[in-house]
């Protein structure tokens, strides 16, 4: 394909360079495309949730599918025949040399394995939350994006939603004060949780590659417990509930509070067994200062464990209509708490979204806040920014891909969010209070912790 172009175009194109999109002297090379040339786009885990982000990149060229489930990835394969299928996302990405980018939408104990490789390949790389199964693997997918330049985005698609990055910029402007304490909830787990491993195993379904799903995780007997969805609260394939939402519903406040490593984690449970993530399950996590921001203690619940009346006294948080729970919200009575919500506890004010994305929320004390308008936007929008999450999320990485800023969740703060969210899962193993040396990623009161920071993989699976 020719292009012209002024010698300006060129220089803003070079300038362009400098965020990770046009690479020169890294080890391997991301592709070079112009803004009107489409990206050739891989999608690993093309079942479930890659599908619909295929869908997300259709305008795009998705010239290959991977999925170790036939069944899976049978409507994806129907709709795209011209992609090529695998089974095996390392023979895909041997394979297909002239990908741009790929999506990583697996199990979460495939997300760093595949997303490394790929990178290392010069591949652009967006990931599904939570971006990683580990402490480990989550700090080193950051500095592998750094080393190979290449642009990432990961699937917490309420980033790209204006009301987000709104509710961000009102409370960096201070309008509810200084904030000390922050209550995160979630309706989840909607899958099982506080299970042991069952002792039967059952045939391999035909359409099912149980080894290459299985991947880095310790070998055991297919049973179908674990997928294609109730992986989620397996330790071996998943997160658990924290894994699965916190990338969601912690990341407007992690972002406004300007959040790094937490100092001390601590948790409580329904119980926990070496299988499984509890069945309910409350973590504090004790921020320390940042430059003039003060201390922060941050409340994670989940299995119906909510914020305690205290925190809520006074404020309707019911009349808070939010996104696609509007339904199950306006049902809801004064005094009531939705399933899923966020609240940000500053000196002059509280600042409540009820929905997973921090995208819907109000100020409270209501009255104190009637005509209040705001700070001028600081935080750039994708232009003609979408309210279809997802889509907007998809579109803001393509265009990085090809130039453009970097994406909002992009691997520096992605791996960062994701890696202090799994800390709560490690201080649920161990059952005590860490306190946590986050550059160095140890508990420096508890050496039991460090089993679970990195794992060991299985044989022919390594990064």
């Amino acid at each position: 394909m020719k292009h012209r172009t002024s010698r300006r175009d060129f220089l803003k194109a070079t300038a362009l360079a400098g965020i990770g999109c046009w690479v020169s002297g890294s080890p391997a090379m991301a592709r070079s495309k112009w803004p009107s040339e489409k990206l050739n786009i891989g999608v690993i885990g093309a079942g479930g949730k890659g599908f619909s982000d295929m869908q997300c990149v259709k305008s795009e060229n998705v010239i290959a599918l991977c999925d170790v489930d036939e069944s899976q990835a049978a409507q994806a394969v129907k709709e795209l025949p011209q992609a090529k299928f695998y089974h095996d996302y390392r023979k895909m990405l041997e394979e297909e040399k002239s990908l741009d980018a790929v999506i990583v939408a697996t199990p979460d104990h495939t997300h760093a394995p595949a997303s490394v490789m790929a990178m290392r390949l010069g591949k652009h790389v967006y990931c599904q939350k939570p971006l990683t199964h580990t402490v480990y693997e989550a700090r080193l997918m950051k500095e592998t994006a750094a080393k190979y330049k290449v642009v990432t985005q990961m699937g917490n698609q309420g980033s790209a939603v204006s009301g987000l990055r709104r509710a961000v910029e009102i409370v960096q402007a201070g309008a509810i004060g200084p904030v000390h304490e922050v209550h995160v909830w979630s309706n989840r787990p909607i899958w099982p949780q506080g299970i042991e491993r069952p002792k039967e195993s059952q045939p391999v379904p035909a359409h099912l590659k149980w080894d290459l799903w299985l991947g880095v995780a310790p070998e055991r007997p297919y049973n179908e417990c674990y997928c294609p969805f109730k992986w989620r609260g397996w330790w071996d394939f998943g997160t658990g509930a924290l894994g699965d939402m916190a990338c969601h519903t912690a990341n407007m406040p992690f972002r406004a509070l300007k959040l790094e490593y937490p100092t001390v984690i601590e948790a409580e449970s329904s119980g926990i067994n070496s299988e499984t993530a509890p069945k309910w399950s409350k973590i504090r996590f004790e921020f320390p200062a940042r430059g003039e921001l003060p201390p922060v203690k941050f409340h994670w619940y989940d299995g119906g464990q909510k914020p305690p009346t205290e925190v809520t006294e006074g404020m309707n948080l019911a009349s808070v209509k939010g996104g696609k729970k509007r339904k199950r919200v306006e049902e809801l009575k004064p005094g009531d708490i939705p399933g899923s919500g966020c609240l940000l506890v500053g000196e002059k004010g509280v600042l409540f979204s009820p929905d997973d994305y921090g995208s819907v929320f109000k100020l409270f004390p209501a009255d104190d806040f009637a005509e209040y308008e705001g700070p001028p936007g600081t935080i750039p929008r994708l232009a003609g920014l979408l309210e279809d999450a997802d889509k907007s999320h998809h579109l803001e990485w393509i265009e990085a891909c090809k130039g453009g800023p970097p994406a909002y969740s992009n691997f520096n703060f992605a791996a960062l969010l994701t890696e202090t969210i799994l800390l709560g899962n490690i201080a649920l193993r161990v059952g005590k209070k860490l306190e946590w040396d986050g550059p160095n990623m140890r508990a420096t009161n508890c050496p039991e912790a460090t089993q679970y920071v990195r794992q060991e993989y299985r044989q022919g699976f390594t990064i």
